[in-house]
């Protein structure tokens, strides 16, 4: 497999993989040891029954810290996988448009593009021309600015409106973030459940 430069692996040099003379050594609790010779430093290790981590590969000389590798490996593990679940996936709808849209259907469209908006989604609009109004383009330029104004308060024009073949595409991103989103749907899910009327009492 041809080498593409970039690192092989990133996982720390642990143990007897560490090849230097001397390191600046961490203990298990953050405490300073100091530079000792690495044979001491794997002698400490073994003693405490822990493992021999180099977290600072470039310092001179390298410093290594006392850890248990498999449990400090686990955690990390673990929090990345509850970061991943927080950072909440920005996702693109989709839209699609007439250029000449009856106006109910219109309010029905921005209906969709403003419950999109709020949940923090973006959405690609498309319209599609058919036969001869692919050559009057500036009714779908019309149309595009108006619905762009219409939910100018939620989101803006991420991506101006230009010509696709037949059909022509605007992406309009949300203002608010999709994890914010969530929170306040959350927030006023909670609030709705204490105005709850309560049950009169016997």
């Amino acid at each position: 497999m041809a080498n593409l430069g970039g690192p092989i692996s990133t996982e720390p040099r642990i143990n007897e993989r560490i090849r230097v003379p001397e390191v600046r050594l961490v203990g298990p609790n953050g405490e300073q040891v100091g530079i000792v010779s690495i044979h001491d430093a794997l002698k400490l290790a073994q003693e405490a029954d822990l493992d021999l981590v180099e977290v600072a590969a470039t310092a001179r000389p390298p410093v290594c810290k006392l850890m248990d590798y498999g449990k400090f490996k686990y955690e990390s593990a673990m929090k990345a996988r509850e970061a991943r679940k927080n950072q909440a996936h920005t996702i693109i709808k989709e839209i699609k448009l007439r250029p000449k849209i009856d106006p109910h259907d219109y309010e029905t469209k921005k209906g969709h593009v403003v419950r999109f908006l709020k949940a923090g989604d973006k959405v690609k609009v498309t319209i599609m021309f058919r036969g001869r109004e692919q050559s009057r383009p500036e009714l779908g330029f019309r149309l595009l600015q108006r619905l762009a104004d219409d939910v100018q308060e939620l989101g803006f024009v991420e991506s101006h409106a230009k010509q696709d073949g037949r059909n022509m595409i605007m992406v309009i991103g949300p203002h608010k973030k999709k994890a914010e989103a969530k929170a306040e749907k959350a927030a006023a899910k909670a609030q709705r459940g204490d105005e709850e009327p309560s049950a009169p009492e016997e």
